[in-house]
C-alpha cells in the first residue's frame, strides 16, 4: 500500500518572532507518528524572503530558516507565532504588503492558525470578520477596539473556527496544536505526543484563570480545597450551599472569593469540570452515553448533550466517534 504523504505544516517566522512559540509546532506535530512509526506531519519553518535566510527574534539571537514564503504554496496548515510589532493599534502595521502577498500563496484548503497576538495578522487580513476568536487576555480589549467586527473571547485557551483557529497567550499554542492532533488523528496520537512532551493532553479551565485579579490576603481562607473536593464528587449534585459549607464560608463570601481566585462563578466552573470529565470518559472508556452523563454529574443523556453541544458544538456520540482512541490509518 502506498504511504500517504504527511500533512505539511508551515510555520511562518516573522521579524521579531518569539522563540518559544516558534518552536511549538515542530515540537508537537513533529513528534506525531503513525502505527508503524511513520511521521504524520512534515513541519517546515519559513520566512517572508525568497529561499529563507536569517530572521531576528524577540530575544538576543537570530534564527536562520531554510524556506521562504514559497513554502506556503504547498502548506496544508499555516501556523503564525507571535512577533514584536510597534503598532498594535494600527491594523495596517500587522499586515504589510509582503505578508499579505505571502498569505495569498496559501492553497484554498489550508488551515490557518495564530498563536497569541498573531491573531492581529488574521484579523487585519479579514479572516476573522464575523467570527469568534481569542488572543492573549491582556490584549483582548485593545484587539476588540482595533477589530470590532471580530467576536473576541478572552476566557478560552483557543477557538476552533474550522479552517481558521486562534490560540491565547504563549503555552495555549501547545493546547491548540494538541487539539489539532486530536482532530486529525484521534486522542491516542495526541495523548502520546503530550506524554512525550511532558504536557497535559488538555488543560482544565480557560484563560480567565490567568487574568490579573486582586488576590485574597495570605491569611484568608481560599476555595482551593473545596475545588479539589468538588472535582472528586462530580458524579453527584453539588449545591452552592454545600460548597460554601465545605469551605467554611457563607455563600456570599464563598462566591466572592471563588470569582477572585478562579475568574468565574462556581456554577460556571462546575459545569466546565463536568464537561471535561465527560470528555475524558467519552475518549477513554466504552461507557454508554447515559452512564457518562451520570458519572459526570449531568444526570441524563439529554443534559449531557445540551452542555457538550453548547460548549463544543458537538454531540456526545459525534465527539466519541471523533476522539475515542482512534488509530491512524
Amino acid at each position: 500500500m502506498q504511504q500517504q504523504t504527511p500533512h505539511r505544516v508551515a510555520v511562518l517566522a516573522l521579524e521579531g518572532v518569539y522563540p518559544f512559540e516558534l518552536s511549538i509546532p515542530v515540537r508537537i506535530f513533529g513528534t506525531a507518528e503513525g502505527p508503524d512509526g511513520e511521521p504524520l506531519y512534515e513541519v517546515v519553518t519559513c520566512g517572508l524572503g525568497a529561499g529563507g535566510g536569517p530572521v531576528a527574534t524577540s530575544a538576543d539571537f537570530t534564527v536562520t530558516v531554510s524556506h521562504g514564503s514559497e513554502a506556503l504554496r504547498t502548506a496544508d496548515t499555516l501556523v503564525i507565532p507571535p512577533f514584536t510589532c510597534g503598532g498594535p493599534d494600527e491594523p495596517g502595521e500587522w499586515l504589510p504588503a509582503e505578508l499579505a502577498e505571502a498569505l495569498a500563496l496559501l492553497p484554498p484548503h489550508a488551515r490557518i492558525v495564530s498563536i497569541c497576538t498573531a491573531s492581529y495578522v488574521l484579523a487585519a487580513a479579514g479572516l476573522l470578520d464575523g467570527r469568534r476568536a481569542t488572543t492573549h487576555w491582556n490584549q483582548a480589549g485593545r484587539f476588540q477596539r482595533a477589530f470590532p467586527q471580530v467576536e473576541v473571547d478572552e476566557n478560552v485557551l483557543f477557538v476552533d473556527g474550522g479552517r481558521v483557529l486562534t490560540a491565547a497567550g504563549v503555552a495555549a499554542g501547545v493546547d491548540l496544536c494538541l487539539h489539532l492532533l486530536r482532530r486529525d488523528h484521534g486522542s491516542e496520537v495526541a495523548n502520546r505526543v503530550a506524554r512525550l512532551c511532558v504536557v497535559p493532553p488538555w488543560r482544565e479551565g480557560g484563560q480567565a484563570q490567568y487574568i490579573e485579579r486582586p488576590m485574597p490576603e495570605p491569611s484568608s481562607a481560599t476555595t482551593a480545597a473545596t475545588r479539589a473536593w468538588a472535582v472528586e464528587h462530580l458524579h453527584r449534585p453539588l449545591l452552592l450551599r454545600e460548597l460554601a459549607e465545605h469551605a467554611r464560608m457563607s455563600v456570599r463570601t464563598f462566591c466572592r472569593r471563588f470569582v477572585e481566585e478562579v475568574g468565574m462563578p462556581p456554577g460556571q466552573w462546575l459545569t466546565q469540570r463536568r464537561v471535561d470529565h465527560a470528555r475524558r470518559l467519552l475518549e477513554t472508556t466504552d461507557l454508554p452515553v447515559d452512564r457518562v452523563a451520570t458519572e459526570s454529574g449531568f444526570g441524563t443523556a439529554a443534559a449531557l448533550r445540551h452542555h457538550l453541544t453548547t460548549t463544543l458544538g458537538i454531540s456526545p456520540t459525534a465527539y466519541r466517534r471523533a476522539f475515542h482512541a482512534r488509530i491512524p490509518t
